[in-house]
C-alpha cells in the first residue's frame, strides 16, 4: 500500500495555530471532510474518541491520530504541519506540530494497521521530519510524504 494511495495532495495542509488539542483533531476532520467528503463532526468525533483510549502523540512532536469509520472503502491520510506546536499528551510531554491523521474504513482489518506501521516508520526518519518541518510548500510536502514511503522503505 503506497502511501501516495492514501494521501491526496489537497489533504496536506500548514495550519498557522491551534489553541489546543481539541482544536487541532477538529482541524483534521475538518480537511478529511473538504478533500475526502467525509461527515466532519464524525470524524472528529470518532479521532476524539480513539484519542480517549491513549495518546496517540507518539513523541519527537509526531502525533498519529487515527480512526475507523463506517461509509469508507478505503484508508485515507490527512497531514498537517503546524507551525506553533501543541500540547498533545505525547509519551515524551514535547508538543507536537507534525500530524497525519488515518481514517479506516471500521471493517478494514489488517490494512489499517499496515498503514499506521508505514506512516510511522517513516516520520522515525528524522531526514523525513526533517524536510517536513523545513519546508513551507503544501506540494513539497505531499512529496515527501510519498517519495518516503515509495523509496527509502520499500
Amino acid at each position: 500500500m503506497a502511501l501516495a494511495n492514501i494521501i491526496r495532495p489537497d489533504a496536506v495542509r500548514i495550519v498557522n495555530s491551534v489553541s489546543s488539542k481539541k482544536r487541532l483533531i477538529q482541524s483534521v476532520g475538518e480537511v478529511a471532510a473538504s478533500v475526502y467528503g467525509i461527515d466532519e463532526t464524525v470524524a472528529s468525533d470518532s479521532l476524539l474518541e480513539r484519542e480517549s483510549l491513549g495518546p496517540t502523540g507518539v513523541g519527537k512532536g509526531i502525533a498519529l491520530p487515527h480512526a475507523r469509520l463506517a461509509g469508507l472503502e478505503e484508508v485515507i491520510g490527512v497531514f498537517l504541519r503546524v507551525e506553533k506546536p501543541v500540547d498533545f499528551d505525547s509519551v515524551d510531554r514535547l508538543p507536537v506540530d507534525l500530524v497525519f491523521g488515518l481514517f479506516a474504513p471500521r471493517e478494514s482489518g489488517v490494512d489499517h494497521l499496515k498503514a499506521l506501521a508505514q506512516v510511522s516508520r517513516m516520520l522515525r526518519d528524522a531526514n523525513v521530519c526533517e524536510k517536513l518541518r523545513s519546508n513551507d510548500d503544501t506540494a513539497a510536502l505531499h512529496a515527501v510524504l510519498t517519495d518516503a514511503t515509495t523509496s527509502e522503505l520499500a
